[in-house]
């Protein structure tokens, strides 16, 4: 369905992605520092269901569109072109010198609290579902059910997600004082910016 060197291709970019430090690293470090680990796994949980719900949305509605319209396919790519050299450009020119304090207050030790935390930081952000929408379907090889293979991206990419959040659970201390560090978040933020535009302008060039 999805040839191993795109498959390759997806899981370092959406690893990178994923362990750039954003919003769903901060609610889960937020929890495991207030609320222990298990506070925190459950917010990682709610992360990953917010991601699949995002996802079985898009891969209903986007690949029955892809499927039937390659002109749509185009279109699809040079937005997600522009979004990801737009975003790139922003984290490389405008890097945070923080993350943990964007979350707001710690939260209760309540497995439910913990959980629907982390689920509606993600449902509630249209960016997930853009995310998903400008990259995936540069995945998608053609004639293949889009789909199932968009779904199935999503969950590689939910996967690579709880692995994330494990060892920054099992870490928690740490890195949460690296994750403290001005330099490093603009340093971060500077390497995932640039890695976005360079993976626009190939799409971009490609689609042309």
């Amino acid at each position: 369905m999805i040839a191993v060197s795109s498959l390759i291709a997806f899981v370092v970019s959406a690893s990178i992605l994923t362990a750039t430090p954003g919003v769903d690293t901060a609610i889960v470090l937020r929890a495991a520092l207030g609320a222990g680990r298990q506070a925190a796994s459950w917010a990682a949980l709610g992360v990953a269901i917010g991601c699949l719900v995002w996802g079985a949305a898009v891969a209903l509605g986007l690949g029955v569109l892809l499927q039937t319209s390659a002109q749509a396919y185009r279109v699809v790519t040079y937005l997600g072109a522009a979004y990801l050299v737009m975003l790139g450009a922003k984290w490389l020119f405008m890097p945070r010198s923080a993350v943990v304090a964007e979350t707001g207050p710690v939260m209760s030790t309540s497995a439910r609290d913990a959980l629907l935390s982390g689920l509606w930081v993600n449902l509630l952000n249209p960016k997930v579902g853009l995310f998903y929408i400008t990259l995936l379907p540069q995945f998608v090889p053609a004639g293949s059910r889009a789909a199932v293979a968009i779904f199935l991206l999503v969950c590689i990419h939910v996967g690579l997600s709880l692995l994330w959040f494990a060892a920054l659970i099992m870490a928690t201390v740490p890195l949460t004082q690296i994750l403290r560090s001005p330099t490093l978040i603009r340093a971060l933020d500077r390497i995932a910016g640039s890695v976005l535009v360079a993976f626009g302008i190939k799409l971009a060039v490609s689609a042309s």
